[in-house]
């Protein structure tokens, strides 16, 4: 069955790619607004990874709504879990299993269990969180073992975030009223083929 990973080139993503991909058959799908080509980063870490990808564009004006949430807020989450969201509604147009790679201990973008339910229900899918039960801690442990991996604050990766501070900067919102100054981020550079290798064929063998 096709599973649509959402996928922004990181390394939370590519360990959920990783984990599920003996199980169905994935695409790696990063979403962009039209802000920026940022996209083209998890192009090219698809590529590296040996996985299909596919880009999904949404309208820019659900980051207009967005920020106006976040404003109204004086803090991101609320407008994240918005943002996530309608972005799992969109991908679920094209794949009936959508796999996020949240983490037990993130805040946003985070569904609340009611609505994951609500959107299954709805739309008629299955949402798979295979990190739900790992601690950051615990995936990093596993992300050592899979992926080389680049880590830096100012990396041009494909995320919401990126795109939504461009966003704000072109409206003239100053994003760190918001946002954290200092915000890691991740690219995998490469898989670490034996260890990889021999996770999915073990998975493939239950």
């Amino acid at each position: 069955m096709r599973a649509a990973v959402l996928f922004s080139g990181g390394k939370d993503s590519s360990l959920s790619a990783l984990l599920v991909s003996p199980h169905f058959d994935i695409t790696l799908v990063t979403v962009t607004f039209g802000i920026e080509e940022n996209w083209k980063t998890a192009k090219e870490v698809a590529r590296r990874l040996g996985y299909p990808h596919e880009v999904i564009e949404m309208d820019e004006k659900i980051l207009e709504e967005i920020t106006e949430i976040m404003l109204q807020d004086g803090n991101t989450r609320r407008g994240f879990n918005e943002l996530h969201k309608r972005v799992i509604e969109r991908v679920s147009e094209e794949f009936p299993i959508i796999v996020d790679g949240v983490r037990r201990d993130d805040i946003a973008p985070k569904l609340a269990l009611e609505e994951i339910r609500s959107i299954e229900s709805k739309r008629g899918i299955h949402y798979i969180s295979p990190l739900m039960g790992f601690s950051r801690k615990t995936v990093n442990l596993m992300v050592d073992k899979y992926f080389e991996i680049e880590e830096g604050k100012d990396l041009y990766v494909s995320d919401y975030e990126f795109e939504l501070r461009r966003y704000m900067k072109k409206r003239g919102v100053d994003p760190l009223t918001l946002f954290p100054r200092i915000h890691i981020q991740s690219i995998v550079k490469e898989r670490k083929e034996e260890n990889a290798r021999t996770k999915i064929e073990t998975c493939e063998s239950v």
